[in-house]
């Protein structure tokens, strides 16, 4: 490995932070590509449990190097309460292991305002965001308007701007919606201080991303989100706002193709989904209710309960497609454990036709039927196992049809969220 991908390869919420936390052990930097607060990545190590949500999943390691990309939109108020909240678990943060982009996005307080007025004026049309001004962020940045880290380390040039935006979101927020406008001496002086406690940790992170593969030194990308949540290739627009598949790292990260080696997409061993959207393999009954509480299945940003169904193999078959997949990650097959009969899709039947990729047009994706595949489940818990051997047979048998149907190894099985819970299957 000297510059592997992590991604996810369905809606997201596949168990990205654990995963890459468990691969950063042989990495010597792990970059945030894309994204912002709006993602949440549960690790657990030991007894303790970390909750992550700007800040690289390599932090766990004393001895890595952690960067956010400018592919990321940093909201530095949430930053410097995750990194007070990590410092109080005894995780060590300091410039010397974390760096963070100089052409970073700024999420401002009128992102966040905007955000939750546009989603309230959706009524019954909403995306479901988060509310934490990410696509308003994202918007400026393609709009030529955004503000950027760099920004914030030249007073002169981020009063100036500062002035411009606000002038035209306080026009929005108060003549086509009708609330207050926001204050720009208290942003100015709040984020002005933002930028003082910012300075030791700003870098060219493209210079210092391409440098370190140039070393030899051994570089990870972890994505936020899903496949299925791509700004492109997405269930748009029930998506998020920047690009979630493997091209995202050139951009978000500042480097080349040619200098990845590898990327592995991350899977539980059924699906879910967060907010509206057609989910072609979703439960209503009993089942989709026994693996919603059997997995925890509630967000670790937001606190929703997640949509549950059957593994989606289509979904599957086209993460690795669009991502040149080298390998998955599986993970959650313990919480499938206690259920006498297991499905996966392996078709979408459409207008009398099976196909095996995701339509672009929702109203395509929401006429189409699965065509499933069953397999006898297995009735006793596997939270215990640590090689592939002590998976049980039906297991084993759920996992071949993963990597025939995508033509795509499975490198990594996990069996629970702790550390330790995790077969290493790449060498078999």
């Amino acid at each position: 490995m000297s510059a592997f991908i992590i991604l996810g390869s369905q809606w997201g919420d596949e168990g990205k932070g654990k995963i890459t936390d468990y691969i950063a052990k042989s990495a010597d930097v792990v970059v945030r590509f894309q994204g912002g607060n709006n993602a949440g990545h549960t690790v657990e190590v030991g007894s303790k449990q970390y909750k992550l949500h700007l800040v690289p999943s390599g932090i766990l390691y004393k001895d890595k190097i952690n960067v956010i990309g400018n592919g990321v939109v940093l909201d530095p108020k949430a930053l410097f309460e995750e990194m007070d909240y990590l410092k109080k678990l005894d995780v060590s943060i300091s410039p010397e292991n974390l760096m963070i982009s100089d052409r970073a996005q700024l999420i401002m307080p009128y992102h966040k305002v905007l955000d939750g007025i546009k989603e309230r004026a959706r009524g019954k049309n909403d995306i479901g965001t988060t509310g934490k001004g990410i696509g308003p962020c994202y918007t400026d940045k393609m709009e030529r308007s955004g503000i950027r880290v760099c920004d914030l380390m030249h007073e002169d040039v981020f009063k100036e701007k500062l002035q411009e935006n606000l002038k035209v979101k306080n026009d929005i927020i108060t003549k086509v919606y009708g609330e207050n406008p926001l204050d720009f001496d208290s942003i100015y002086r709040e984020y002005i201080n933002y930028g003082k406690t910012l300075a030791p940790y700003v870098k060219d992170i493209s210079v210092e991303v391409y440098k370190n593969i140039k070393d030899g030194r051994k570089v990870l990308f972890e994505g936020a989100q899903g496949s299925l949540l791509d700004v492109d290739y997405g269930t748009y627009p029930y998506v998020t706002s920047s690009s979630t598949i493997a091209g995202g790292v050139c951009i978000g990260a500042g480097i080349g193709p040619t200098m990845i080696t590898g990327a592995v997409g991350v899977a539980k061993a059924y699906t879910t989904r967060v907010g509206k959207g057609p989910f072609t393999t979703e439960l209503f009954d009993e089942t989709g209710n026994w693996i919603r509480e059997n997995g925890h299945e509630y967000g670790v940003t937001t606190g929703r309960a997640r949509r549950c169904g059957w593994l989606d193999l289509v979904i599957l078959k086209s993460s690795a497609r669009l991502s040149g997949l080298t390998s998955f990650a599986i993970t959650k097959i313990d919480t499938l454990a206690g259920l006498e009969k297991v499905k996966v899709c392996t078709g979408y039947k459409l207008n009398g036709k099976v196909i095996d990729y995701v339509p672009a047009s929702l109203e395509d994706l929401a006429k189409c039927e699965p065509v499933y595949e069953e397999f006898q489940g297995w009735s006793k818990s596997i939270e215990n196992a640590r090689t592939y051997d002590e998976l049980p047979g039906s297991a084993k048998k759920y996992l071949r049809k993963i990597e025939e149907f995508t033509d795509t190894k499975i490198s990594i099985v996990s069996v629970g969220p702790g550390r330790d819970q995790t077969i290493d299957i790449s060498h078999i």
